[in-house]
């Protein structure tokens, strides 16, 4: 059920974060590294990038209509070889400082209608119970997602990386992670049981499909821990609400992996707008 178990205890945070970037022509010109194009999350979800409308500009004249003016792109020269830079001279649009400082100042005083025009398009594979918590963000965004009343394709399943249950009274979260040398028999012990439910869950469904009953009902004995993937669509100013909101130390820990990954993609497309949006 888990690709590579050991990704999940080497080092805990971030270690299985795989950043896969391409360069795009085009995509953003303020962007110096390229555009990230997918993030692997967990062991089996991802964040990956599908399309995207406007560029850090966008919000600049979309805040600069109302003195009914507008800004383009200024030319910045780069080097390929810091060496040889008299010989191999490169230029590239780039924000002027004046439009940077125009960017800070809109997300500073909360001006977020500029940010509100940039759309981006994401495809998420997540965990269905983490699935239900992004899927509270709804203002700014639409979402279509995978549906087994239509697809029967083999399931897969997360099994997570124990943490102890929340302390000082806390209702909701969690603790620390529970793999150590102390304990691992114990976790061991608790993926066994685990997956030995989700197995017998899975071997139902492929039963029930079987002997000819409707996904649509067949479905219904899968696992909270089956992923399922959905196209994300919303404003660079509602994925940043989200990100904002899923980094914090109080979000659950799957969550924050997933606003990682958002976050990786979004600043790589939008970077001055990501950067001054979410400090």
């Amino acid at each position: 059920m888990r690709k590579n178990k050991e990704l999940f205890f080497d080092g805990l945070l971030s270690p299985f974060i795989n950043l896969i970037s391409s360069t795009m022509q085009g995509s953003n010109p303020n962007s110096d590294l390229g555009l990230t194009t997918h993030v692997d999350v967990l062991d089996c979800g991802h964040v990956s990038y599908v399309d995207h409308m406007g560029t850090d500009l966008t919000v600049v004249n979309a805040a600069r209509v109302s003195f009914s003016k507008e800004s383009t792109w200024i030319k910045k020269r780069i080097y390929d070889n810091v060496e040889e830079a008299d010989e191999h001279v490169l230029e590239r649009d780039a924000l002027s400082d004046k439009d940077k400082r125009l960017i800070s100042y809109l997300a500073k005083h909360n001006h977020w209608t500029p940010f509100g025009h940039p759309q981006v398009t994401l495809r998420i594979k997540t965990p269905i119970f983490i699935r239900a918590q992004l899927g509270k963000h709804q203002v700014g965004l639409v979402m279509n997602e995978i549906s087994r009343r239509y697809v029967t394709y083999e399931p897969e399943y997360y099994t997570p990386a124990w943490r102890t249950a929340p302390i000082d009274g806390a209702k909701q979260g969690s603790s620390d992670f529970m793999f150590n040398k102390d304990n691992k028999d114990k976790c061991q012990e608790l993926d066994k049981k685990y997956e030995s439910v989700v197995d017998s869950c899975h071997a139902m469904y492929n039963e029930l499909i079987e002997m000819g009953v409707a996904p649509e009902q067949a479905r219904s004995i899968l696992p909270q821990n089956m992923y399922t993937e959905w196209w994300w669509t919303g404003s660079l100013y509602a994925f940043s609400r989200i990100y904002n909101q899923r980094i914090e130390i109080h979000s659950q820990w799957e969550a924050r992996e997933y606003a990682k990954g958002i976050g990786y993609i979004l600043s790589s497309l939008f970077p001055v707008s990501w950067k001054a949006l979410t400090k």
